[in-house]
């Protein structure tokens, strides 16, 4: 197979061996792990200075926010699938116009989404059990991120097309400055304002930097001859559309799944545990979120790969990448699992060091917790994987069953039989379960993906074309 690559830039056409993959999926991983990391300090400074009732807002009204952002990744990592077949196959001016078409309509559904809860944002915050200063608290931060919503998704969906485009620095680097514009404006905000506007400072921050990681890739990709991937003309394609939702309804259903087993954990633990229980898993959840995001950041790395080669028939490289992928998952999920053993106690105390009882309970749950890492990776890249192979109904099977169905059932029984230990293992049963349900996915479609079996009914593949060896992108 040709190499098509110019002055060390590796690119989608090429054949990929690990220290390949490694190099062209780093910016997505680093990508992922920073994002989960600067919101993890935007905590940190609402809670230590602006009090713990809006630090309770945040996090009661969070997943709302969270849920309309998705729609962003929902057609970033959907969108891609199909923005990368089709280049796969040779038509660029179709890929670009697939392309536009997703940007336009996430920014439109962006602008419609944040209308709506900006009116109806006081109600669902009551449907959540906010009163009081927790109500207003709530409105106050939620109204101001919804008036960022419209750029928030496209920062989103642009963390794939970037990598797409055979940009993922650019993505890294936009990424960076969103973070840094978040915690600079944060220290500033939070810490110098007034008691009273501090939270609204905290919003501010959080809000000004999804704008900066909205706009400049809006900026970036309506410049001429800046990437493969190019803003412009398009045409209304509702099939495109359709298939793109279709494709990225695994990560929709994900985002909504990971918030209702995140309630039922915390009934668990009041249940078993108290207030201490709910703490120690709110620590947990901040690491595995970092943890999680390294194996998130390979599968959006990947998918373009996936795409192309799919579009382009060259079922020995899928191949290739898939057997690669399983075999670096593994590696890194062991690795994750140790490093987390060994920080068991450092990262506890960070979070929780100033009550004994508390950190013992942490340390104890993290330890069993931790041995989930090693699983969580594989059901994820399948997920990613069989999404960049537009085959969104799979993807959105593995995807739901690992995040609600293994979870839910896991986190209701394992408790009457083990206690509080049930609850910490939970997880690992959880993602044991996927892995199987996983590879049985792979296995009964193998010869789809092989053998090009599949038929996308919005985007008939071109059968046989062929990117020109003289073409360059």
């Amino acid at each position: 197979m040709r190499t098509n690559t110019i002055r060390g830039k590796l690119r989608l056409s090429d054949h990929f061996t690990y220290g390949r993959l490694i190099k062209f999926t780093f910016p997505s991983i680093i990508m992922m792990i920073f994002t989960s990391i600067y919101g993890v300090i935007d905590g940190f400074f609402v809670s230590n200075f602006a009090g713990k009732t809006p630090f309770a807002a945040v996090n009661l009204i969070m997943p709302v926010l969270m849920i309309l952002g998705t729609v962003g990744f929902m057609f970033g990592t959907g969108g891609t699938a199909i923005v990368a077949k089709t280049y796969g196959e040779g038509d660029i001016k179709k890929a670009n116009s697939y392309f536009s078409l997703f940007v336009y309509v996430v920014f439109g559904t962006g602008i419609l989404l944040a209308a709506l809860g900006f009116i109806y944002i006081r109600p669902i915050s009551l449907l959540l059990g906010a009163s009081g200063g927790l109500l207003s608290n709530c409105v106050t931060y939620a109204r101001i991120i919804l008036a960022a919503l419209p750029f928030y998704v496209l920062q989103v969906m642009f963390q794939s097309f970037f990598v797409a485009a055979e940009k993922p620095q650019l993505g890294l680097t936009v990424t960076i400055l969103s973070g840094v514009t978040n915690m600079i404006l944060d220290a500033l905000l939070v810490i110098l304002l007034p008691k009273e506007l501090k939270l609204a400072g905290a919003a501010i921050a959080t809000a000004m930097s999804q704008v900066v990681g909205g706009i400049i890739p809006l900026f970036y990709f309506f410049r001429k001859n800046s990437s493969i991937l190019r803003l412009g003309k398009t045409e209304f394609n509702g099939r495109a559309i359709l298939k793109s939702c279709m494709n990225g309804s695994s990560e929709f259903m994900s985002n909504i799944s990971m918030n209702l087993v995140g309630i039922l954990y915390n009934m668990q633990l009041m249940k078993y545990a108290g207030e201490n229980g709910v703490a120690a898993y709110g620590v947990m959840m901040y690491v595995s979120m970092i943890f999680s995001a390294a194996f998130v950041g390979y599968s959006i790395g990947t998918a373009p790969i996936v795409g192309y080669h799919d579009g382009a028939k060259n079922y020995a490289e899928l191949k290739s990448l898939l057997f690669r992928s399983l075999i670096m998952i593994g590696i890194f999920g062991i690795g994750m699992v140790i490093l987390a053993e060994l920080l068991a106690v450092p990262l506890a105390g960070i979070f929780v060091g100033y009550d004994r009882e508390l950190m013992k309970l942490t340390v104890s749950g993290f330890r069993i917790f931790a041995l989930s890492f090693v699983f969580m990776g594989f059901a994820i890249f399948a997920s990613g994987f069989f999404t960049a192979l537009n085959d969104g109904v799979t993807s959105a099977i593995i995807s739901f069953l690992r995040t609600m169905v293994f979870q839910a059932a896991a986190i209701m029984l394992l408790p009457m039989i083990f206690g509080i230990g049930g609850v910490w293992i939970s997880i690992v049963v959880a993602e044991v379960m996927a892995v199987v349900f996983s590879a049985g996915f792979l296995i009964a479609k193998r010869q789809k993906i092989f053998s090009g079996g599949r038929v996308s009914p919005a985007l008939p593949a071109v059968a046989g074309r062929r990117r020109k060896p003289e073409q360059q992108y």
